[in-house]
């Protein structure tokens, strides 16, 4: 069985930090080094919107404008999971955050990492409400 399981959302004020966990398992994800891992979110009545991306190795990492220098990406292949540490978050920040991930091909992950349809596992997504 696959799954991926995101875990830290919660309820923060505005300018406030919080930092969101997904955790990969089953026999699919072995090793967890041959997937690329992004982050998406969905505000009510929006569309899944990409937030970040990082390649296997997580040492080229992608971001929306949206949150360009306020969140960071970063995985641990040892533990299979990746994070993301959100800054500065706002109101805007609100929304339901999903874990998802594709096998990277070898290819230049930037030029796709950013669309839905190349991820091929979605976790059950977990709440952040940013209060204002």
């Amino acid at each position: 069985q696959v799954s991926l399981v995101e875990s830290g959302g919660g309820l923060v004020q505005a300018g406030g930090s919080l930092r969101l966990s997904c955790a990969a398992s089953g026999r699919t994800f072995s090793p967890f080094s041959s997937y690329v891992m992004g982050w998406f979110r969905q505000a009510p009545g929006s569309g899944r919107e990409f937030i970040a991306a990082i390649n296997w190795s997580g040492d080229s990492t992608m971001y929306s404008d949206s949150v360009k220098g306020r969140f960071t990406i970063s995985r641990d292949n040892a533990k299979n999971t990746v994070s993301l540490q959100m800054n500065s978050l706002n109101p805007e920040d609100t929304a339901v955050y999903y874990c998802a991930a594709f096998r990277d091909a070898g290819g230049n992950f930037r030029a796709y990492a950013d669309r839905r349809g190349v991820y091929d596992y979605w976790g059950q997504g977990t709440q952040v409400t940013v209060s204002s």
